[in-house]
């Protein structure tokens, strides 16, 4: 699913696994701080610390991809400053993978899929949030002026792929 043109480019994510973490706005400070993120996750944006990226989808959901080499360390201190305290923390690794967009046509290409204006002045590095992509739903992070990290449910990577392809080819003409 590697797919590469002169101004456009689409190759599968580092491995990752990822959680989703829901609770009230109070304890999603309390995990910040557990993590190393600093005192609160900004909403529709992306923090890193470590092995742990957190991207605030919501006023009480974040998503959390976790480099597996210090994964159970980010988790035990995840768990640790959760205990006692009502979350929801599901693992979706198995569900879900990221593809990693860049070139110069990466935002042609999005635009043409989303409602959502992905121009850097409205979009800018370090946001994050959830968008419908042609029929398919995912998360879309901002992570250079012309890279995105789209994470997606597995089955819908090979549909996104190919849309994102015509699109980029599209864009040429």
């Amino acid at each position: 699913m590697q797919l590469s043109h002169s101004e456009f480019a689409l190759a599968p994510a580092a491995e990752r696994r990822r959680f989703v973490l829901q609770a009230r706005p109070a304890t999603l400070d309390v995990a910040a701080r557990a993590l190393g993120l600093g005192d609160t996750f900004a909403m529709l944006a992306a923090a890193a610390a470590g092995a742990v990226t957190a991207l605030r989808l919501g006023p009480q959901e974040v998503l959390l991809l976790l480099d597996p080499a210090g994964a159970d360390d980010g988790l035990s201190a995840l768990r640790a400053g959760l205990a006692g305290v009502a979350h929801s923390l599901v693992e979706v690794s198995d569900r879900q993978v990221g593809l990693d967009l860049s070139g110069a046509l990466v935002e042609a290409a999005l635009a043409s899929l989303t409602s959502i204006d992905v121009a850097v002045a409205a979009f800018p590095v370090g946001m994050a949030t959830r968008t419908l992509l042609g029929k398919a739903d995912g998360v879309l992070w901002r992570t250079a002026p012309d890279r995105f990290r789209l994470e997606v449910w597995r089955s819908f990577a090979p549909y996104l792929s190919g849309l994102l392809d015509e699109a980029a080819r599209d864009a040429v003409f």
